[in-house]
């Protein structure tokens, strides 16, 4: 969305653009994708491309950030478990179904991965999958150029991600809400920050009986427990609020608690469907009967 409409086809051929660039660096489910060429070949001081670099570079960020709960190198784990080509050509499953397992402890090699300017040097045997950061970081740019080529607030939506960005005083009315038979918040964001939700709801896709979802817990490489359906934090960049959404996801119960020493506003829903706020996401005012209301997410 552009706040001058005038300008919204150029705007969605700068973002066409940018995600035409970021899908060929790093698409799982491309062949002719770097991280693909990279998965057969391997990578020791091999030379990428500038976006490629980026993208490596926001996930060793969010690796640090989250102390390894979001780790770019589950590109083998995925593919074990089903998740090898676009999810609508999966076996489905539904929200209920069997425990999901657990495998031994898997080992962490995110730490080895060494990135030089534009050279790049993976542990043996490993494959990045980069889509818990590249998705967030391709909506902050998309955000940042368009309002800087265009000279216009946007806010860009990508599957959870919303960036924004523009004039510091524009504000954008957001539904925070992941299912539609889920508990709805309405939130007023102040443009030039961002909104990531995580969701053990979605993407998900049987394998061998058992259900599964995206998001893995990499001390096992299996599915995270989901504890929670949905938690959705706010952040300057959607990179930072997905990374923690994300890690939020893997850390369970544990997320709480975390997020506060954070100091970060999240909104987590569990698996009944009650709603739990971090101390920087207030209380919404009571509406409607649905019991939606607003808060100011900022700063």
């Amino acid at each position: 969305m552009v706040r001058d409409e005038k300008q919204l086809m150029r705007a969605k051929a700068l973002m066409d653009s940018v995600l035409h660039e970021v899908e060929m660096a790093c698409s799982r489910f491309r062949d002719d994708s770097e991280v693909m060429r990279l998965a057969r070949t391997g990578a020791k001081a091999t030379p990428i491309s500038p976006t490629l670099a980026m993208l490596v570079d926001g996930a060793l960020q969010a690796a640090k950030a989250s102390d390894g709960n979001v780790d770019p190198l589950l590109g083998h784990d995925l593919v074990q478990l089903g998740y090898d080509r676009d999810i609508k050509e999966l076996p489905q499953t539904t929200v209920n179904g069997v425990e999901i397992s657990t495998r031994p402890l898997r080992p962490i090699l995110w730490p080895l991965i060494a990135l030089k300017g534009n050279k790049l040097t993976l542990p043996a045997g490993t494959a990045l999958d980069l889509g818990a950061t590249a998705k967030a970081m391709a909506a902050d740019w998309v955000a940042a150029r368009i309002a800087e080529e265009l000279e216009t607030s946007v806010l860009v939506s990508m599957g959870g991600d919303i960036a924004t960005a523009g004039t510091d005083t524009d504000t954008w009315q957001v539904m925070v809400q992941d299912t539609d038979t889920d508990p709805a918040q309405q939130v007023t964001l102040q443009s030039g920050y961002a909104l990531a939700t995580s969701s053990t709801q979605k993407r998900r896709w049987s394998n061998r009986g058992l259900p599964m979802h995206h998001i893995l817990d990499p001390a096992f490489g299996m599915p995270a427990t989901p504890v929670w359906s949905s938690i959705t934090v706010a952040a300057p960049t959607c990179l930072v609020a997905n990374t923690y959404s994300t890690a939020g996801i893997v850390r369970g119960a544990l997320a709480i608690d975390w997020f506060e020493s954070k100091h970060l506003a999240a909104r987590l829903v569990d698996a009944s469907g009650q709603v739990h706020r971090t101390s920087r996401w207030p209380e919404p005012a009571i509406e409607s009967s649905e019991q939606k209301g607003t808060v100011s997410l900022h700063g």
